[in-house]
């Protein structure tokens, strides 16, 4: 369970109470855990990525876009939740995305999601498409950049989603004072005080901020 903040007795009731992942998630998970070891934790929970399934289906883009592709779950989870639409995904590691890769085939997927190598601002910068909705889990100190390069290019109306906002609940504890801990509460910060959104920090996992462009 990655919300830490969390009872652990709460936590097991959500998990249990929501729809759980299918067996090719549960896979991927699995072999995440098992190549990547002590950097499985980057993967996103079961429960947000049904959330970003869900998310994806209401706001129907025609164009949405992933930054931090890791292993593929939270991409997996959003191309499914297309219906028409297509994924931009940004990820600087050929390595780990090539598991991504044969998880999207096996599930019927790869024909909508175009991935890219290399650094994800200098794509986006690139990038001349209207965005309808977009994932940001990379390099949590690029937060702002990602931000700002996706901003310009979202609709009204647009989502964006932001994970790992809460850092284990550090942003609220102000015996933290580490620099990634105050990058993140200088990100959330900068969100809350976005005159063009509306936004909400949803105890998710680790923290998963929605913003909605007015």
């Amino acid at each position: 369970m990655k919300a830490s903040y969390l009872s652990p007795a709460v936590g097991q009731y959500i998990m249990s109470h929501s729809t759980p992942p299918d067996d090719l998630l549960d896979q991927l998970a699995a072999e995440t855990r098992e190549v990547t070891g002590s950097h499985a934790g980057m993967q996103i929970s079961p429960d947000q990525g049904r959330f970003l399934t869900m998310i994806t289906q209401l706001v129907r883009p025609s164009l949405a876009v992933e930054v931090g592709t890791f292993t593929g779950y939270s991409s997996l989870c959003i191309a499914r939740g297309l219906s028409g639409g297509r994924l931009r995904c940004f990820d600087v590691s050929e390595e780990w995305t090539s598991i991504a890769r044969r998880y999207w085939e096996k599930a019927g997927v790869a024909a909508r999601i175009t991935l890219t190598i290399g650094p994800a601002a200098d794509a986006l910068r690139e990038l001349k498409e209207e965005i309808g909705l977009a994932f940001i889990d990379a390099d949590k100190a690029q937060y702002p950049t990602y931000y700002e390069l996706v901003m310009e290019r979202l609709g009204p109306g647009g989502v964006i989603m932001v994970d790992n906002t809460l850092w284990n609940g550090y942003v609220a504890d102000p015996s933290y004072e580490d620099a990634a801990t105050r990058s993140m509460r200088e990100f959330n910060d900068l969100v809350r005080n976005d005159p063009r959104v509306t936004s909400v920090i949803l105890p998710v996992a680790d923290g998963l901020t929605m913003i909605r462009k007015n």
